[in-house]
């Protein structure tokens, strides 16, 4: 599995080497110029193709993708919008445009852009499975630096002048405050957001031994983080996923009428169930918890009182003393977008992930590709309700790519009973 053109070249050799990039600070600046660099070159392309391009070079931007540039460009406009309304000067949009959109928003439409780009789906799950089997080792490093007592907390690399929160450049070791590990993540549940999406891209190698070290390496960076949505999501994403991609067979279908009967049968129970399982997930971390609804009860008392149109375009550094003085619109995705870009971006981004949702959902019946990137997505909607998914978009940008790949390619006829390797075979061909 090597690369074979530029654009595989690229994601190739930044994912193999993300720790290296951890190491000198430049994950959260290199990130960005790799999409805007292919996002161009994507585009550029494009423009010079012409009728006498080979049907096999030809590129072209699905209309899934476009959805997603549309949302995101309306985004931007919010920015605008609450910059005027906000009184805050030209120069300030120019600065927030570039800073917060250029680096995070942007993201969301320009990985599922360079999706369309000749892009192998399995480099991308190989690359992952190198990185999940990286991770083992530096996991063993941190537990090791910790016992001899060396420092965890190394530097903040110099690029952070370059713009943006000291925490996108800080280096650790291990945390010096917590025994949750971040890895090359800015903190400990962003770790456990990449491991669950890791997890599902490197269950789809081709290969047996690189499916099964990544898969290992990906679930041990969810453990590390100690996040209790990655320990969710290990669990019950596969299940949905495996259910909803084949929703279209008879026996999914009759399965899921006999289930529901049992549980209408059983409904009262299974509240209860719900209703303690809810109690003993916020319980596990009573004060963390009470800090999230606390913060997001403020989140959106202001964006009622203050900006529910256009938002605020920027976020509150710091919170009340309540909320331990966590930024206002953190902690929440759809609770930092009404804040930050009102009800109109808040739509927008809601209607994309709805719209890709559905595709994929529809493709999944009878595409592998399509039921990884289903997987993703359940995974990113799980953890819009703990984490500001623009903001780690950073580093959990393979996942956006192989959804651009899933939106861009061509369905292969219905048939639900293929293994993956047998897809895997299919699509190599």
């Amino acid at each position: 599995m090597k690369p074979q053109n530029l654009e595989e070249k690229v994601v190739w050799y930044y994912i193999i080497g993300t720790y290296v990039l951890y190491f000198i600070g430049a994950q959260h600046i290199l990130a960005s110029m790799v999409a805007w660099g292919l996002g161009f070159y994507a585009i550029y392309k494009i423009w010079n193709q012409t009728e006498e391009t080979p049907e096999s070079e030809r590129i072209q931007i699905p209309l899934g993708v476009w959805v997603w540039i549309i949302a995101i460009l309306v985004i931007e406009i919010t920015i605008i919008g609450s910059h005027l309304d906000f009184h805050m000067g030209l120069g300030r949009i120019i600065k927030t445009t570039i800073n917060l959109y250029g680096r995070t928003w942007v993201l969301f439409a320009l990985f599922p852009l360079i999706g369309c780009l000749k892009i192998r789906p399995q480099l991308v799950y190989r690359a992952i499975s190198i990185l999940c089997v990286q991770s083992i080792f530096f996991i063993l490093v941190a537990f090791v630096a910790e016992a001899a007592g060396i420092p965890g907390d190394l530097y903040t690399s110099p690029l952070a002048r370059v713009g943006g929160a000291d925490i996108f450049y800080k280096v650790f070791l291990y945390p010096w405050s917590t025994d949750r590990l971040y890895l090359f993540a800015p903190w400990a549940p962003a770790l456990g957001l990449i491991g669950s999406l890791y997890f599902f891209l490197a269950w789809a190698d081709p290969s047996k031994k690189w499916r099964f070290l990544g898969a290992v390496g990906a679930a041990a960076m969810a453990w590390v983080s100690a996040s209790r949505l990655s320990n969710i999501c290990l669990v019950v994403v596969p299940i949905a996923s495996w259910f909803l991609s084949r929703v279209s067979q008879p026996l999914v279908l009759g399965g899921a009428g006999a289930a529901s009967f049992v549980a209408g049968l059983f409904g009262p129970r299974l509240i209860i169930f719900l209703e303690d399982f809810r109690r003993d997930f916020d319980g596990q971390r009573a004060a963390s918890s009470q800090v999230r609804a606390d913060l997001a009860n403020i989140t959106l008392y202001r964006w009622r009182t203050e900006a529910p149109i256009w938002g605020r375009g920027i976020i509150d550094p710091r919170g009340p003393r309540v909320v331990e003085q966590m930024p206002i619109g953190s902690h929440h995705h759809w609770f930092g977008l009404l804040f930050l870009h009102g009800i109109v971006g808040f739509i927008a981004f809601a209607c994309a992930m709805m719209w890709t949702f559905i595709e994929v959902f529809i493709r999944a019946q009878s595409s592998h590709t399509a039921r990884v990137s289903l997987s993703l997505l359940l995974v990113y909607f799980a953890y819009s309700f703990g984490e500001n998914l623009e903001a780690l978009a950073y580093i959990t940008w393979p996942a956006l790519v192989v959804i651009g790949i899933t939106l861009n390619e061509e369905l292969p006829p219905l048939e639900t009973d293929k293994t993956p390797k047998e897809l895997t075979r299919v699509e190599l061909s």
